[in-house]
């Protein structure tokens, strides 16, 4: 991981970060997935303390490994990614736009959100991970 630094402070805060299509529905497919890679890099872009490290899905989530620094809060960094890629992928597709009526949204409300710290190498396999079939040898979590 990285050590970065703001005028007043220095960090290391990576976090990894999942978050789902609202109603579970399966629409991530590759590609999607390119478009929303394409989006979220974008997002981060703007924000240049932000840094994503590894990204990926399945078909019904999204697995982020961000760099987050201190003076930003984790929901502030995931509600600009969640709402940017759902602006973004509902213009961009119009399946989206006829599964998702409302202007709700296409991600479901909330996140999950863990620090990543010593475990680093094994988030990263995990992340890799999705969307591949289960097959336990293609992965173990605490190898």
């Amino acid at each position: 991981m990285r050590i970065r630094r703001l005028n007043h402070s220095t960090y290391q805060h990576q976090y990894h970060i999942v978050w789902g299509t609202k109603y579970r529905r399966k629409f991530l497919k590759p590609y999607v997935l390119t478009e929303l890679r394409k989006i979220l890099y974008a997002t981060v872009k703007k924000y240049p303390t932000l840094w994503i490290e590894k990204l990926n899905t399945d078909e019904d989530h999204v697995h982020l490994q961000i760099e987050i620094p201190s003076n930003i809060t984790v929901s502030d960094a995931v509600g600009k990614l969640k709402s940017a890629s759902s602006r973004y992928l509902r213009s961009k597709f119009k399946f989206i736009r006829e599964i998702y009526l409302e202007k709700d949204g296409i991600w479901s409300v909330g996140y999950f959100s863990s620090t990543i710290g010593l475990n680093e190498t094994q988030v990263k396999r995990y992340i890799e991970w999705q969307g591949k079939k289960d097959n336990p040898q293609n992965f173990r979590l605490f190898a």
